[in-house]
């Protein structure tokens, strides 16, 4: 790897890192497997993210910025309400069961008490639009008289990612716990056809 193409060399060092990271954690993630899954050098590594705890707040900001602009890919304003938050929530299940590296980045973060997320102004700016697109929605939902008043954006969010979340997240121990296949396409198509009925019921309006 050279510095004649420093895009490229940079994509290929984050995609390399993002690996390590989901699989092995901040603690756990080498600067040398890193370096060597990207076909570089740590001295490479370095000059283009500077050290190890760069280089994981980058990771996580691009899996952030990943997913958001995949919603906002969605059109959703150009849906009826219902049918936009019905997409939401079946764009935030499938997005989790295809990304697993995702959740796991978020997982280490979680560890590490948010203290790279608390640095970046990055992540903050591109969550506003988002919300405010929720926000839209849940608005005309209640102008057509479809959902009632009062719902939060934010915690509908919380809401709607959570139900997805835990279920994958701790799908080994649940489906012992409960004697089930929960990994299952059949469990899988049923959990997304509950969460999809949870979120639209508590929406409608009375």
């Amino acid at each position: 790897m050279t510095r004649r193409n420093p895009a490229r060399n940079q994509e290929r060092i984050l995609r390399a890192a993002t690996e390590e990271f989901a699989r092995y954690g901040l603690g756990g993630a080498r600067v040398d497997r890193i370096a060597q899954r990207a076909g570089a050098n740590k001295r490479m590594l370095y000059y283009y993210f500077g050290d190890k705890e760069s280089l994981f707040l980058v990771a996580l900001e691009e899996r952030y910025a990943h997913i958001r602009r995949a919603e906002l890919g969605l059109h959703l304003l150009d849906l009826d309400p219902v049918q936009g938050m019905r997409r939401m929530v079946e764009f935030t299940w499938d997005y989790y069961l295809k990304h697993p590296e995702f959740l796991t980045l978020l997982n280490s973060e979680n560890m590490h008490l948010a203290a790279h997320l608390k640095a970046s102004t990055r992540v903050r700016r591109m969550h506003s639009p988002f919300v405010a697109m929720i926000g839209d929605i849940l608005e005309r939902g209640r102008r057509s008289g479809e959902f009632r008043d009062g719902v939060d954006a934010v915690q509908l969010y919380i809401s709607i990612a959570g139900l997805a979340y835990f279920y994958l997240a701790n799908n080994y121990t649940l489906s012992a716990i409960f004697g089930r296949n929960l990994k299952a396409r059949k469990a899988r198509d049923a959990r997304l056809g509950h969460m999809t009925e949870l979120v639209l019921g508590y929406l409608r309006k009375a």
